[in-house]
């Protein structure tokens, strides 16, 4: 494989993964192969009394790896980038955490979670949250906005994870930092399985 060629087809693995997703906004108590919700979000360490404060609507659909917050919790004021929000669970911790002098902007390319993140995020009366319809590969967001960008197991569902950081470089202001969780490997993965879209999201 090249340097510039990518382990599988961007426009398939996406599509996958939207499949995939989508079924976790329009039924997050569903059977999935990772865990969701409040549960989820205790074993990860996030502060309860933030997630007990959220309505069942807000969390029920978070699905991450780990808590991009126990790096470092956010500063009052600050702007924020979530990349691959989701049902808005990660923002709207955020949003709790910069008060309503900082700003959250979370990008999402599945319409489902988008609608979900959206009247949630109106129910809880969050203006100073919002979320946009976008890939991580071209983010929505002007250049040195962010003060900060969170990312909960996403980057690893990019083909062109390269290109993700180069965005996340883009929209940071200098000085600025990324806060992510996500899955990595270690060990060599045979050729076939990386080309094996159906591995990537399983």
């Amino acid at each position: 494989m090249g340097a510039d060629e990518l382990p599988v087809d961007p426009a398939a693995l996406r599509e996958e993964v939207k499949a995939k997703y989508r079924d976790v906004a329009s039924n997050p108590h569903g059977d999935h192969h990772f865990h969701t919700g409040r549960p989820l979000a205790k074993r990860l360490g996030y502060d309860m009394r933030i997630v007990d404060a959220m309505p069942d609507v807000a969390v029920e659909s978070f699905a991450g790896v780990a808590n991009p917050f126990s790096l470092r919790a956010l500063a009052a004021g600050e702007k924020v980038v979530d990349a691959g929000s989701g049902a808005g669970f990660d923002c709207f911790v955020a949003a709790k955490q910069v008060g309503p002098g900082g700003r959250v902007v979370g990008i999402d390319m599945l319409p489902e979670m988008l609608e979900k993140s959206r009247g949630s995020a109106r129910g809880m009366e969050l203006g100073h949250v919002e979320f946009r319809e976008g890939l991580l590969e071209e983010m929505p967001v002007e250049d040195g906005w962010a003060d900060v960008v969170i990312s909960n197991g996403v980057i690893n569902l990019c083909a062109d994870k390269k290109r993700v950081f180069q965005e996340i470089r883009r929209v940071l202001r200098p000085g600025g930092r990324l806060q992510f969780a996500d899955i990595a490997n270690g060990k060599p993965v045979p050729a076939s399985a990386i080309r094996d879209i159906d591995l990537w999201t399983a």
